[in-house]
């Protein structure tokens, strides 16, 4: 992507989020600042466009983007109360959770991580709307593929030796595998816990989901910020196994539906196998 700008897949995942708030029932991941944080533009935008985005594949997306945020926090929730207080959000973009954080009181420290230029437009959005940045909470600008992520936290203040519990949504299939590689070493020599999302081999897709993934793809191409990096799960979990992570759960499409989607009268739930969300803690 560009590092002068900031990230369009972002703005589009925010909006899809404040979406989710007004169009699903029940709503699967609660976000009372969703809608305020996209702007009035924005808001008015996916109130008028909403009927283009109840496709298949669009409820399917949209879907998608509210489980792996509400994944993210239940586990986050677990991890605190095992008695993490520090929370890293691995490209952060829009995410609201430092600004209704339910764990400030017992001193959880939130570490937004995201390109300069998104920081930059997430602290206009921010003033624009009239929240302010609390001091529980630390803006970390970092270019995964050209600066070291460990460098800029610990210049902003995190422990690496007080644990930590990082969620990294909707990063992992823009990067180099060289990024992923060097993000995981530091994970695992800090003994950090992570949730993130990840793309499937297109090999292993039938042809009906990889031509989804292909439209997605060009969508996500056509505004500078392509797809790179697809995995086998098998040869993830040798990957993080071998870096000290003893304790994985590899969350299918078809588990997350049974998990979080039952008993629903919309109809909303996961289609096809594209995209996966992993859980990994240290041993």
């Amino acid at each position: 992507m560009d590092e002068r700008v900031a990230s369009r897949t972002a703005e589009r995942v925010a909006l899809r989020r404040a979406l989710h708030q007004i169009v699903d029932r029940p709503v699967i991941f609660h976000d009372p600042l969703a809608m305020r944080v996209i702007g009035e533009g924005a808001a008015r935008e996916i109130l008028a466009r909403r009927d283009s985005e109840e496709t298949v594949a669009g409820r399917s997306l949209r879907a998608f983007m509210a489980v792996r945020s509400r994944l993210a926090e239940d586990e986050l929730a677990a991890a605190v109360g095992n008695g993490v207080r520090q929370y890293v959000v691995l490209g952060a973009g829009l995410d609201t959770f430092g600004y209704r954080n339910p764990f400030e009181a017992a001193g959880l420290k939130v570490f937004e991580v995201d390109h300069a230029a998104t920081q930059a437009w997430k602290r206009n959005r921010l003033h624009e709307i009239g929240i302010t940045v609390p001091p529980s909470v630390a803006l970390v600008p970092v270019d995964f593929e050209n600066q070291e992520l460990g460098e800029q936290l610990r210049a902003a203040g995190f422990d690496e030796g007080a644990g930590a519990f990082f969620s990294w949504l909707g990063v992992v299939p823009y990067l180099t595998r060289r990024a992923f590689e060097e993000t995981t070493v530091y994970l695992g020599k800090i003994a950090g816990e992570v949730v993130f999302d990840y793309a499937l081999d297109p090999n292993l897709l039938s042809d009906l989901e990889r031509a989804g993934l292909e439209a997605l793809s060009r969508r996500v191409a056509k505004v500078g910020e392509p797809f790179r990096l697809f995995f086998d799960p098998s040869e993830l979990e040798v990957w993080l196994k071998g870096l000290g992570f003893g304790w994985l759960r590899d969350w299918s499409p078809s588990e997350l539906n049974a998990r979080y989607f039952q008993q629903r009268s919309d109809g909303l739930t996961l289609q096809g196998r594209i995209a996966r969300i992993l859980h990994a803690r240290p041993r």
